[in-house]
Parts: C-alpha cells; structure tokens; sequence
C-alpha cells in the first residue's frame, strides 16, 4: 500500500494504522472462513466483521474510493502469495475461494459507506430542520452560522426564502428533489419540512422570483410564495417572515402569480395583521408619496374619489387632465405601483389608508 498508494503515504501514522489492522482482520476473515468450508452463509456475516475492527471515524476519513482501492492492493498480495502457502494442487482452488471472499468483502465495505451515508443524510435533515426552524424563530446570528456552518453552507450571496406546501412523502425524498432542483439552477439550498410547509433558503438568488420558479417543482400543490432577497444568511430570518406571511394569506388573491413575491401581497399581510407589512407600505409607499410632494398624494386621493376617470379628477383638482396623466406617472416612478393597474391601486389605496391612521415620522 505504502509503495502503489501515493494517498495512503500522506495519511497520519494512526490511521494507517486503522487501515493495518482491516486488512489484518481481512486475512483472519478468510482463513476462518475456508476452516469452516467456505460456506456460503457465513460469508457475509464473516465479511462484515472485517470492518467492525476499524473505529467507525475511519468512514469518514478514508472515501469508498479509497477502500476500494486498498482492497485490491490486498487481494493482489494475497493472491501473489498462495503459492508460497497452498499445496501443490489447491492453489487454483485457493485462488477462487479468495476471489469469491473478496467480492463478499466489496459488498460488505459498500454496506459500511451506505449505512454511514445513511446516517450522515439523515443528521443532515436534522440539522437543516434545526437551522430553519432557528430563521423562523428569529435566533442570533451566531446560532444561524455555526448550525450552517455544520452544513458546510457557502454564503452565496444574495439569499432568499421560499416557502410552500411540501408535496409529502418521506423527507428525505422531498429535500431530494429540492437538491436536484437546485444543481441545476447552479443555487446553494438549506430546506426543511415544518408540518405541511416546505421551507427552503436559498443562496445566491440575485432574482429572487426566477429562484422560486426554478425550485417551484419540487413543491406541492398551491402557492409558492418568496422572501425578499437579503445580503447574507444572517438577515435572512427577514425573508423567512415575509414568505411565511406571503404563503398564509396567499390564498386571498386568487389571480397571484405562482410563484408569488411575498412584497405583491402587502395588502392582504396588512389584513392579516402583518407589522412589517404595515411599516413597509407606510415608509416605503406612503413616505415616498409625501417626500416627492408635487400634489402627488392630492392627486391619488382625487382619482380614486373619480372612480378612476381622469377627466372627473381634474376638475376636482381644477388642473389639466394632461397634468392629472403626469402626477400619475410620477407615482408609479416613486412607488413602482401604478394607479391605472387595479392590483397596484389596491396597494396603494391601502398604503394612503395607513399613513394618515399612522404618519411616517
């Protein structure tokens, strides 16, 4: 091994060590078995026992590559040696018996990697549902990046949120089919399974609508509803209740998208008693009316008292229609919502009710 194995010279003195005495406990494997005849139902069981002498760390630190590879140095040996240990007239025999222990001891180190695959895919769940449910509750950034650093999470930045109903079905096959999604959409992924809801943190999403849409397959009937995109992991518990929210009023807009960007359904977050829905149109719709001035806010309240006719506002208003045409232009540029679209008008209407019960400050 030392001579044909470049990696295996690299490895630390104790765990070469470990690997002396598998294929220690190998050799010792084989001749008990050939003592007792070489019987097809102990082969296994012999077999397996062979790894039970390695701690089980040594999964973790040598791949099934590798193994693979140590194997077949070993076998090599073997099978160079039995002429200078089998009688004249056995060695062919010999040399089948150990080909047919070999092949039960490959099995045997592939049923090692696949339980520990096992083991680790199942933590990993675990640990993802932990750091989830830590974005949903708002916990510290220090919590959120040490249980993502576990997860070997590479903040890809920017980082959003979707939240929808999980298709059900085993877990693991749900987060899966997250995954895969994922590879292709070149995303990195942290999902979890909350009662009916699929939560998943999505990083490098630099379009968070085009994030949703890639991963919406891998979701169950209903709507798909995104967060924000958010600079890092740490602020991503922002996303995660703006998509939580998005996703429980979802229903009451029956026309949305699917998926769904949780800041298109302000108006119904605020219905359902969503503070930072409230404080979002209030600032950021509201405020931005009042700071632009130009009668822009006047001029709102006169197009929807007119039911939306131009000509009826500028009476009130004693100005131009062609000037009624501007103001409303200018609201669009300064709120990205349009008077003249009867969703946007929704919003704003909403957002014009809010800033005189709550004035921006």
């Amino acid at each position: 091994m030392d001579e044909t194995l470049p990696w295996f010279r690299a490895l630390p003195a104790d765990q070469r060590a470990w690997v002396m005495l598998v294929a220690q406990a190998g050799v010792r494997s084989l001749v008990e078995w050939l003592r007792s005849g070489g019987t097809v139902a102990e082969t296994q069981e012999i077999s397996d026992e062979v790894f039970a002498a390695a701690p089980r760390a040594l999964a973790r630190v040598i791949t099934l590559t590798h193994t693979v590879q140590l194997i077949k140095v070993t076998i090599d040996v073997a099978e160079a040696e039995v002429p200078s240990f089998a009688e004249e007239g056995e060695q062919e025999a010999l040399l089948r018996a150990i080909l047919r222990f070999s092949r039960e001891i490959a099995f045997s180190a592939a049923r090692v990697y696949a339980r520990a695959a096992e083991s680790r895919g199942a933590w990993d769940a675990r640990l993802q549902a932990l750091l989830v449910d830590a974005l949903l509750r708002g916990d510290s950034s220090d919590v959120l990046a040490s249980r993502a650093a576990a997860l070997g999470w590479a903040d890809a930045p920017p980082v959003t949120v979707v939240v929808g109903r999980t298709p059900g079905g085993d877990i693991a096959a749900v987060l899966h089919a997250v995954y895969r999604a994922a590879r292709r959409a070149r995303l990195e992924v942290i999902g979890g399974v909350h009662g009916d809801r699929l939560v998943v943190v999505a990083g490098g999403a630099a379009n968070p609508l085009a994030t949703a849409s890639a991963l919406a397959s891998s979701f169950g009937e209903g709507p798909v509803v995104v967060g924000p995109a958010v600079p890092s992991l740490d602020q991503a518990t922002e996303s995660a209740r703006a998509a939580l929210s998005g996703f429980r009023v979802a229903a009451a807009w029956p026309g949305a998208p699917n998926p769904v960007a949780a800041d298109d359904l302000l108006p119904e977050r605020v219905l359902a008693g969503d503070m930072d829905a409230r404080r979002q149109l209030r600032h950021d719709v509201f405020g931005a009316l009042s700071r632009a001035g130009s009668g822009l806010l006047e001029t709102l309240d006169a197009f929807f008292s007119a039911g939306g006719v131009l000509e009826s506002a500028a009476r009130e208003l004693y100005v131009h229609p062609n000037t009624v045409r501007y103001r409303l232009k200018r609201v669009a540029e300064v709120t990205a919502l349009s008077p003249l679209d009867g969703r946007d008008a929704f919003a704003l209407r909403m957002a014009l009710t809010i800033g005189r019960m709550d004035p921006v400050s």
